[in-house]
């Protein structure tokens, strides 16, 4: 019985319509590229102080002298306290020349006057607009972190969405969606609306990115599909990562932001008309003539000649009985094997994903220019996925994967070492180093990948062996399991 790769052989390998399918996918990605960023203008912490009232008549001199010192330092003046304004109101009136007495001494209370905000860098961001400082400090990344949850979710349901409905479907579904929360996240009239909105965001988002990466694997022929996952996918969204800073630089208030960021994302509407249908999933479905409608569209486009009958009725039959049955997900945790590369491939990826984000996050915190910072976080990616693409062609993926976790883990533990760094400071970039190195042992654990064919059913996962000295699940545990027959595997 002959796969897909073999049916479709006569496609060739980068013809026109591979082309195209490869360009419009990579650029439907980078909305995805500034989407998870834009926090680090939109929710940044302008210089602030307690805000005095004007009513007091205080002249310039007292002005200046209503915020304490934080202290232990001579020049830095706190952000969350002033003065007592009654007391300094009465010594105002008595010393109109503050100089002649100390006022450190004076009891202080919090800003009961709300917060006067720097507009040097921004006109507007949600911490300005909310006041989300001093005791409400917690609430930007708590909305930070709400986006980041429904990443999660958005990965973890879009796969069983579109093997429900499509691979298209659910990518431009998922693209509406992505658009219409950005567009309600500018209408947020409190913090707490923008939190919800923020967590519906970040399911799109991720669900776009996700059926994007899967429908591209399904539609490029196999030579294709590394450059597709690696260099494709990843320098474009490193494209749309570095977009940000450069629309941010020009748009300083944060509804305005998220609205021009949205509106480029309605560029990417048209695409419905361009980007096919997974043919491996309309078969998986049983749904052969539209399947197939699509094989012959793209052998027009590569100028081939397709030929006369693509299925044999002995392949069609098979369709057909792949349609009526199903498998379900339950089913995927039954095998030791499967268990056992999902969960260690789930760890990794949330370790590389706290190591990757909580870097790019931290660009507010850097010393120099905030937008320069930002662009070259992005910049800096593009070769990182070029030499990815190229280390997946020629090396072993799995001791290439344990040598880039361990020079990630090495780097950040050696930052340590920087002596202008306080511990605490350096507290995060511990943890996500220990983390990168314990993940490059861990790889070590799941089965090399490199030239070797991957399984398609789940009998065959029954014979990898997940570990080096670890058997593969035993002919009487297979037994034991509840059998599944290659016809039943999509």
């Amino acid at each position: 019985m002959r796969d897909y790769d073999e049916i479709t052989a006569f496609l060739g390998e980068w013809g026109p319509a591979q082309k195209l399918i490869f360009l419009l996918l990579t650029v439907s990605i980078i909305p995805n590229g500034f989407s998870p960023f834009s926090i680090i203008f939109v929710g940044d912490i302008p210089e602030h102080r307690c805000s005095i009232p004007g009513n007091l008549n205080l002249s310039q001199a007292w002005m200046n002298r209503t915020i304490p010192l934080v202290p232990g330092t001579q020049v830095q003046y706190s952000q969350c306290s002033r003065y007592r304004l009654d007391v300094i109101r009465n010594l105002s009136e008595v010393f109109p020349d503050p100089d002649l007495l100390n006022v450190s001494g004076i009891e202080v209370e919090p800003c009961l006057d709300g917060w006067d905000y720097s507009q040097d860098q921004y006109t507007s961001t949600i911490i300005s607009e909310w006041d989300l400082v001093c005791d409400d400090t917690w609430k930007e990344p708590f909305a930070t972190s709400l986006y980041f949850f429904g990443m999660m979710i958005g990965s973890g349901g879009s796969g069983i969405i579109s093997d429900r409905f499509g691979r298209k479907i659910v990518l431009f579904g998922t693209m509406a969606v992505q658009i219409l929360f950005n567009l309600l996240l500018t209408l947020s009239p409190s913090w707490e609306i923008f939190c919800l909105i923020n967590f519906f965001r970040g399911i799109g988002e991720m669900s776009n990115y996700v059926t994007a990466f899967v429908l591209g694997s399904e539609l490029l022929q196999k030579s294709i599909r590394v450059a597709f996952n690696s260099f494709g996918i990843g320098c474009l969204y490193a494209v749309g990562y570095m977009m940000l800073p450069f629309v941010a630089y020009f748009v300083r208030g944060w509804r305005m932001l998220i609205l021009i960021l949205s509106l480029i994302s309605l560029l990417y509407i048209p695409l419905w008309w361009f980007i096919p249908e997974s043919p491996r999933w309309l078969l998986s479905k049983g749904r052969v003539k539209e399947a197939e409608s699509i094989i012959r569209l793209m052998a027009k486009k590569n100028g081939i000649t397709p030929p006369a009958v693509l299925f044999t009725d002995d392949e069609l039959e098979h369709m057909q009985n792949k349609q009526v049955k199903s498998v379900p997900v339950i089913q995927l945790i039954k095998s030791r094997n499967i268990l056992v590369i999902t969960v260690i491939s789930m760890l990794i990826w949330i370790i590389v994903s706290i190591g990757y984000f909580g870097l790019s996050l931290n660009v507010p915190k850097l010393h120099g220019n905030d937008y320069l910072n930002c662009f070259l976080f992005g910049a800096i990616e593009i070769p990182g996925y070029i030499a990815s693409w190229l280390i997946l062609r020629k090396c072993p993926r799995r001791l290439s994967h344990v040598g880039i976790l361990v020079l990630s883990g090495g780097v950040l533990l050696i930052m340590n070492l920087i002596p202008s760094c306080i511990y605490q400071e350096n507290l995060p970039f511990i943890v996500m180093g220990v983390l990168m190195v314990f993940s490059a042992i861990v790889v070590l654990f799941l089965p090399e990948t490199f030239k070797i064919p991957l399984p398609d059913t789940i009998d065959q996962m029954q014979n990898i062996k997940w570990c080096p000295g670890f058997q593969s699940d035993s002919t009487q545990t297979r037994v034991n399991r509840v059998e599944i027959s290659n016809e039943e595997m999509l």
